[in-house]
């Protein structure tokens, strides 16, 4: 095989050590080479180079350790090596395209390397103990258990209720021994029939699915499926929802942020209404910066303002790159780890960080201004924005505001589905479809809108010097599959509107809307995360990422491609997982693409808003007779919905089952809390969405 031209890359890293250095990194390739994909065996491989490097070599340690490390992992999830004369080679995983199934496991095992490694860790195993410890509460004995449902119970129900001919008898029956209500998860909730904090709940639970769940900065809202039908009302299913990923180009072409689609749209509609848009948006866009500094240091002025000139957009522009290289060398983190208190956003505002974001934006709006001007653009009329689509410049202003216009939104008017599936026993029975279906229930916009109604935006605020609160309107929610091909879950998942008082006609659904590029990080260790943070701690130059909220969309992707980068390994390979995904949008407005874009402030929701509950309780009928009464007749799925008992001892699905554990475990090269710490909230809104599903 010529190996230049095979889809092998080569991996010319730069570590210290000369001769030494490079004999030990190739022998740890080579030594990766030959162990199977096996966590024990490549852990056997990370022992033995740490070990050698602690006695043989006198060198710098620690880009070897990140190296090793993040090898280590790929070795892992599959990735080859191979050595010549010419090198060191590497290969990402080979995707069988001819089965899907095949496919599908590929990935789920690549999924459970880490999701393992997590119920290694001492406080999550620590966790899950306290978890299913017996306690005495208001009620009696609980535990978990207690919140797990006995697949005997409910598999006798259904066996009663699906004898009965079609129609409302079959449907009480089936109510009858299903009755699903929505809980949303706060600081300090509480079960009241358990005593148990619904936030541990929830965090017992996400411990079953296949990958590792990850918070991130922002929004979020976790939600807990329960059932009134039985004792404690057991837990169906949970969900989360979080801020939306910033950048993911099939959700941005079917919203209609995408510069080439909006541009060819305002051709086809050069309206009076779109001028004004056009006008209004990019005043209240400059008017939104706090620019008292700049005014009163004479980096720009009030004509400035009025009439901008190439040459304050570069003034701007350097005075940007200036106060982002003063924050990446004095970052005061503890200055950003938390909202400002009242009355000082101005003091926010002011920091190195947001100074460059403010003079950056500030410089690409006021450009927009003058080329929008220089076009002919002087009043919002439609033919003078004929007139700007037909000009470069123009076009280029127009793709300027819709950017930022995006970014006013994407935080706000929109969520993710980053959690979303049932436990068992309600998974064999298709709880997975029920859960995902309530996501798009009125009584999760109305929550959302009242969680966060007085909320003050971090990034606006810190941006404006002030206060600002932006009104908390949810109308799409997007997610993707675990899997590139065909997600059983959401798959055709759609509700005809006027099954829960819509119009004919109308419906929500989960729409199909392209793929991931399979660009990400979610094969990287944590430990390889410990060690780039440490490496580029060493740097002369300051850490580039400082996982601070503001600093940038997707701090742990930026940080491992920063330690990438300092390692000298190719960042576009190694960040390529090739396990492409499905993207999923859920439209809970009809004109969810002019709310998104601020051409309107109203939206008209799918669903009527009108008693949630009830809409909530009509989605979980609906689920009934679509799904559930076929489903509950095939006697194998009630074989193994009966399956999971709560008899000791304990055999049921919904349990953590914790790996065997080794007394003197310890991670590669030396234990510590930051490897070993409860998932941190600190995460990356900008990564592709780890989504689970059953």
């Amino acid at each position: 095989m010529d190996i230049e031209k095979s889809d092998w890359v080569a991996l010319k890293p730069q570590l210290p050590g000369g001769t030494h250095g490079e004999e030990l990194f190739r022998r740890a390739v080579q030594e990766l080479a030959s162990v199977p994909s096996d966590p024990e065996a490549v852990r056997g491989v990370r022992e033995k180079v740490a070990a050698d490097l602690e006695r043989v070599y006198e060198m710098d340690h620690q880009p070897f350790r990140a190296a090793i490390t993040i090898l280590c992992d790929l070795r892992t999830q599959g990735w080859e090596f191979r050595l010549d004369e010419a090198g060191v080679w590497i290969r990402q995983p080979q995707r069988d395209s001819r089965s899907p199934m095949l496919e599908k496991s590929r990935v789920r095992t690549a999924h459970l390397h880490e999701r393992t490694s997590q119920l290694f860790q001492p406080p999550v195993r620590e966790f899950i103990e306290s978890m299913e410890r017996r306690r005495l509460g208001s009620s009696g004995w609980v535990s978990i258990y207690s919140l797990m449902r006995d697949g005997r119970d409910l598999a006798g129900r259904l066996r009663k209720a699906v004898v009965l001919p079609d129609g409302s008898e079959r449907w009480n029956a089936l109510a009858e021994s299903i009755d699903p209500y929505l809980q949303f998860v706060g600081p300090d909730s509480v079960c009241e029939l358990t005593g148990l904090r619904l936030g541990d709940v929830w965090r017992y639970f996400s411990y079953t699915w296949t990958n590792v769940y990850r918070g991130v900065p922002g929004r979020k809202m976790w939600v807990l499926v329960r059932d009134r039908a039985a004792s404690n009302h057991p837990v169906i299913g949970i969900a989360a929802l979080a801020s939306s990923i910033v950048q993911l180009t099939p959700r941005d072409r079917w919203i209609g942020w995408t510069a080439p689609e909006f541009l060819e749209r305002l051709r086809l509609e050069p309206t009076r209404r779109w001028a004004m848009w056009l006008d209004r948006s990019l005043g209240n866009l400059i008017r939104a910066l706090y620019v008292k500094d700049f005014l009163a240091e004479g980096l720009v002025n009030r004509r400035d303002l009025r009439a901008p000139s190439e040459e304050v957009a570069t003034r701007l522009l350097q005075e940007a790159e200036w106060a982002r290289e003063n924050h990446r060398l004095f970052p005061h983190a503890s200055r950003h780890k938390s909202a400002p208190h009242e009355g000082a956003w101005e003091i926010q505002a002011r920091t190195q960080l947001f100074r460059a974001k403010r003079a950056e934006d500030l410089a690409q709006l006021l450009d927009a201004k003058r080329r929008l001007q220089r076009a002919g653009f002087t009043k919002p009329k439609a033919d003078l924005l004929e007139q700007v689509l037909e000009d470069p410049n123009g076009q280029r202003a127009i793709e300027v505001v819709l950017r930022h216009m995006k970014a006013a939104h994407v935080g706000v008017n929109m969520l993710d589905i980053v959690v979303c599936g049932a436990v068992p026993p309600y998974n064999a029975i298709l709880g997975g479809k029920l859960v995902s279906l309530l996501m798009a229930s009125p009584e999760v916009i109305e929550v959302y809108a009242k969680r966060y109604a007085d909320s003050e935006s971090i990034i606006a605020s810190s941006m404006a010097g002030r206060p600002v609160r932006r009104r908390p309107q949810l109308v799409i929610l997007n997610t993707t599959s675990l899997y590139g091909v065909a997600s059983s879950q959401y798959n055709r998942l759609t509700i005809p509107a006027e099954e829960i008082g819509g119009s004919p006609g109308e419906s929500v659904r989960f729409e199909r809307l392209g793929r991931t590029v399979g660009f990400g990080s979610f094969h990287l260790s944590r430990e390889s995360v410990t060690q780039i943070d440490r490496l580029l701690a060493q740097s002369q130059k300051g850490r580039p990422v400082n996982s601070l909220f503001g600093e940038g969309v997707n701090p742990r992707m930026r940080k491992i491609r920063a330690g990438l980068d300092a390692i000298g390994f190719p960042a576009e390979v190694l960040l390529k997982h090739g396990s492409p995904r499905l993207v999923y949008g859920i439209a809970l407005a009809s004109n969810f693409g002019d709310v998104l874009l601020g051409k309107t402030s109203r939206p008209r929701y799918v669903i009527p808003k009108s008693k949630p509950e009830k809409r909530s309780g009509q989605i979980a009928a609906f689920w009934m007779r679509r799904w559930l009464s076929r489903r509950a007749e095939k006697e194998d799925v009630l074989r193994d919905v009966e399956s999971h008992t709560l008899i000791y001892p304990i055999e049921h699905g919904a349990r953590v089952v914790l790996p065997e554990i080794e007394e003197d475990r310890l991670p590669l090269f030396e234990w510590s809390k930051e490897t070993y710490q409860v998932p941190p909230d600190e995460v990356d809104v900008g990564q592709e969405a780890e989504v689970w599903e059953e």
